[in-house]
């Protein structure tokens, strides 16, 4: 404990290796509090509101403890830091990590590990190279930059392909899935990267992974298939708000048309390059990729979300969901006739008994305490069996791991509560910490709720939103976001601006998030327009983000299945749904949209919150108390006064 103290002291690790490092309490005392938990192998929820320095606040415990067991002063300690996004893990894997271990002269062994689809899979890059007719011309382009990056690649870590776009068609040919991947019997096994990435993790000390991958190993280890992440004496979870939807879904199971479609391109490939002579082979593919896209026709063109007990009970879905079950049951017939002839076709075997099981589950819609739900993308339709509640599980696997877990974020707590996070995860006896943001909200910012806006159905909403938006664009000079619950909306908001103002505008969609992010920064005078994921994780700083425009309190969709149940089931039990479920999400979500505006002690702006609920629903009183201390007004003159002031002194001191 006192060198944990002694790092964040006025003469300590940190102040030596941080030009300007100053103590913060909250910052140590977080530190204390994880030190304690990592010692005692107990669990800790922290809410360190924006500024805290949360990340040096687990770190600096995490390398002491690992540094003491080297040392021989305790028993081996091994980490595991998971975080929201691969973006994350990468910032604390190459800035955040090296800075801690040069303060502390630390020798500890650090790895990342992503999941398997961000890894070239050497043996499907050699397969597509010898057949490449299902590429399209982007994709033949870009199999060209990947094959050249191929031959110089010691990770195989596709991030490193910043001249091929994010969503390019070529991703599924060069990586694997957990389906599609041959494991010990590829014949490029001993040089996968996937493999090595694995390796390096078993070895280290510290390993930087991130929700999504925590999950899916967890859920693995559960099935008894083995497991990813190598077995930890310490968990530490950033964005830990994300965790409860994340492990929900690994909890429970998913059936896709991707899958089947992935299935057919494979046992179509393999047919027209090693086994020419079973003409069957390609007909029960291309029959059963037919199928899918005939299923996929069945459900609205937009994507969407519904209740999948329901779908099945319309006569025509069910009918062409069996004609998919016929079809995957004639190709695994035809697949059968092939097996031991390589191991390829041997593996699209194994895919299509568990397909053929997945079927059976997604089939069988009256089993209880389960949601049954579907998702479709442009292309294809996802049906998930989720659990309602993931706390008995989560619970026993906190309880029997033996190990130290510190859950953290900006925004867990919910009117100064934990309640709702503790008791999804089943977290009843964990200790918790909150600590407020050092920023000078009252100085730095305003909160503004304007009058005499139209109700959030009302047909002329989008107008009004434009126009309001217009008075406060011109009065920051851009430098702003606006920050939607709908795509429908935001689309109708940009194109009302795109007539109205001369400002740069950004909208969602246009191209890829980094890309879009890294415009505004870039761009004088931006404007950028977005929905949910640009709500979190967004980290903009100084005079290029002076004003957020959030369109309307995040409550999510009341048609949402998942939600549905879940607030069912809490009626049923004699529970109020919308004060356990709804309004708590709403809360948190509505916090990381506040979030983005303040992001450092220099920072100023205008927080605009178009919703009248804040003020004329008993509710709103639970949102604006978990919300920042800012000064707070409905008049729209003073947020114009405020953000003129901000300009003016931005373009003096340029």
């Amino acid at each position: 404990m006192t060198n944990v103290a002694q790092a964040f002291s006025p003469n300590g690790a940190l102040a030596k290796a941080i030009d300007g490092f100053s103590p913060r309490q909250a910052q140590t005392d977080m530190a204390l509090e994880v030190a304690t938990a990592i010692e005692k192998k107990s669990s800790l929820i922290v809410e360190a509101g924006t500024g805290t320095g949360k990340t040096f606040a687990y770190l600096i415990p995490a390398f002491l403890s690992v540094n003491a067991s080297a040392s021989g002063d305790e028993l081996n300690t091994k980490i595991i830091i998971s975080t929201g996004t691969k973006n994350l893990q990468e910032q604390l894997f190459h800035k955040d990590i090296p800075l801690v271990k040069k303060a502390l002269a630390s020798n500890v062994q650090v790895a990342l590990l992503k999941g398997r689809a961000n890894y070239l899979c050497r043996y499907r890059l050699a397969q597509y190279q010898e057949t490449r007719g299902q590429l399209d011309a982007n994709a033949l382009n870009d199999l060209v930059k990947v094959k050249t990056w191929a031959n110089s690649t010691q990770s195989g870590d596709i991030g490193e392909l910043v001249n091929v776009t994010e969503d390019s068609n070529v991703f599924p040919f060069i990586t694997s899935t957990l389906d599609n991947c041959l494991a010990k019997d590829c014949p490029d096994y001993e040089h996968c990267y996937l493999v090595k990435a694995r390796q390096k993790a078993i070895d280290a000390d510290l390993i930087v992974v991130n929700h999504h991958l925590f999950f899916a190993d967890m859920a693995l280890k559960d099935t008894g298939f083995g497991e990813l992440i190598p077995k930890a004496q310490v968990m530490v979870f950033d964005e830990a708000h994300q965790i409860g939807d994340i492990a929900s879904d690994y909890f429970g199971e998913a059936f896709s048309t991707r899958q089947l479609v992935d299935l057919c391109t494979d046992v179509m490939q393999i047919y027209r390059s090693k086994l020419t002579d079973v003409k069957q082979l390609g007909l029960a593919a291309e029959k059963l990729q037919k199928t899918c896209q005939e299923f996929r026709l069945l459900f609205n063109y937009d994507p969407e979300r519904g209740n999948w007990r329901e779908k099945y009970q319309q006569l025509h879905c069910a009918q062409k969901f069996q004609r998919l079950k016929v079809d995957l049951d004639f190709l695994y017939q035809v697949i059968k006739l092939c097996v031991s002839r390589n191991e390829a076709i041997d593996n699209c075997f194994d895919r299509a008994v568990n397909l053929l099981s997945q079927y059976e589950v997604m089939a069988n819609v009256d089993v209880s305490g389960m949601s049954f739900w579907y998702e479709t993308t442009p292309r294809h339709v996802v049906l998930h069996l989720t659990p309602l509640s993931v706390a008995d599980k989560f619970s026993a696997y906190v309880k029997e791991s033996g190990a130290g877990w510190i859950f953290t974020s900006a925004t867990l707590a919910v009117d100064n509560s934990f309640a709702h996070f503790a008791q999804h995860l089943g977290l009843l006896g964990a200790n918790e910490l909150l600590l407020q943001s050092p920023f000078d909200y009252q100085r730095q910012s305003q909160l503004i709720v304007p009058r005499y806006l139209p109700e959030a159905n009302d047909k002329n909403r989008a107008e009004q939103l434009a126009q309001l938006a217009q008075s406060l664009i011109a009065a920051s000079n851009g430098a702003c976001f606006m920050l939607f619950t709908s795509y429908r909306v935001m689309h109708q908001v940009a194109e009302i601006l795109a007539e109205n103002i001369d400002n740069p505008l950004l909208v969602q969609g246009q191209m890829g998030k980094r890309v879009l992010l890294e415009q505004f920064v870039d761009t004088d005078n931006a404007v950028l327009l977005a929905t949910a994921s640009f709500w979190e994780g967004i980290d903009v700083r100084g005079d290029k983000l002076t004003c957020v425009i959030i369109d309307k309190l995040p409550f999510a969709s009341p048609d949402d299945p998942l939600l549905q149940a879940r607030c069912e089931e809490v009626r049923r039990q004699g529970g109020d749904a919308f004060a356990t479920i709804q309004l708590p999400q709403a809360v948190i979500a509505l916090k990381q949209g506040v979030g983005r505006l303040i992001r450092d002690v220099s920072d100023r702006g205008v927080m605009v919150i178009c919703d009248n609920r804040l003020v004329n629903r008993p509710y709103g009183q639970t949102f604006l108390k978990s919300l920042p201390e800012m000064k707070r007004s409905r008049d729209l003159t003073q947020a114009i006064t405020f953000l003129e002031t901000i300009n003016d002194n931005s373009q003096r001191n340029n």
